[in-house]
């Protein structure tokens, strides 16, 4: 019998990891507010739904990619609890806060249902060629009924422990990386002003400590390394935006845990010049536009 899962959400992710559950066998009950994201849905096989609450009901389990914590807790309380059959399970794929993430898995707890947050990492592409990872958090029980689902979706599944540790894995990940980045270019603007010449520097560095993902995978320098965003005028790829809604998150997360986070607080800080600047739809590696004084 085909599993039936109720997908919530079908922005640029989560359209292509719908499509994903349709290739490899499940029905999609679909709903977004947009027209657009609906019919493209419909259009890989889906079937439309007018409300969440409709796309909720009836189904083995339900899958949510929505924008922010406030949008997440309330599309479950308001539509989803009330909508859904005894049993289903819950996947929120967002990315949001942590202690949100758990106030909502609570919440369903209390309800009997089970459910995991299982942000993801890989971007658009990785959405539409089914290729994400996704860090779970979750009871056992619950993560062992997500996995097949996810699995549909992505090419690694891991479960990182209890509720809301998938998104703390998230946004400990895209601290990370955002930080990363700008020491990765700000090494290349020095290189430069040096007299060293980039693909050198690169050739150097690429084989030397101080290789990273930045340097190697996703090169922030134009026509070095890998193709990658800086060759397109910086289009495409991870917004800044995006970057700057996780280290907001990592820096919130981090106030409330008692963290020190000296080098993400200044990569925030950073990435909100960018953004005021107006290249929230830019990647995040246009940082190296900024640091080369551009």
């Amino acid at each position: 019998m085909t599993s039936t899962i109720g997908f919530i959400g079908l922005g640029n992710m989560g359209g292509g990891m719908a499509a994903n559950l349709l290739k490899n066998g499940y029905a999609v009950r679909a709903f977004d507010l947009s027209e657009d994201a609906l019919r493209r849905a419909v259009e890989a096989g889906a079937t439309a739904c007018a409300s969440a609450a409709e796309a909720a009901a009836g189904v083995d389990a339900v899958v949510t990619m929505l924008p922010a914590g406030a949008h997440v807790e309330s599309v479950y309380s308001d539509a989803v609890f009330g909508a859904a059959a005894p049993g289903t399970l819950f996947l929120d794929c967002s990315t949001i806060d942590v202690a949100t993430a758990r106030r909502v898995i609570d919440a369903a707890e209390a309800r009997g249902f089970a459910m995991v947050d299982a942000p993801v990492s890989g971007g658009i592409a990785a959405a539409a060629g089914g290729t994400l990872t996704f860090m779970a958090g979750g009871s056992d029980q619950a993560f062992a009924r997500a996995q097949p689902i996810l699995s549909a979706m992505g090419k690694a599944v891991i479960h990182a422990g209890a509720a809301g540790n998938g998104q703390a894995a998230k946004i400990c990940n895209n601290m990370l990386l955002g930080a990363t980045m700008v020491a990765t270019c700000e090494a290349f603007a020095m290189a430069q002003k040096l007299g060293l010449d980039p693909q050198t520097f690169y050739d150097i560095s690429s084989v030397s400590s101080g290789q990273s993902w930045s340097m190697t995978s996703y090169c922030p320098v134009p026509g070095v390394g890998p193709q990658s965003p800086s060759d397109n005028d910086y289009q495409g790829g991870f917004a800044v935006a995006l970057m700057l809604k996780d280290l907001k998150l990592a820096t919130q997360a981090a106030a409330q845990a008692g963290a020190s986070v000296p080098m993400g607080n200044a990569a925030e800080a950073l990435y909100q010049l960018l953004a005021n600047r107006g290249e929230g739809e830019r990647d995040f590696s246009v940082m190296m536009k900024l640091l080369q004084g551009n």
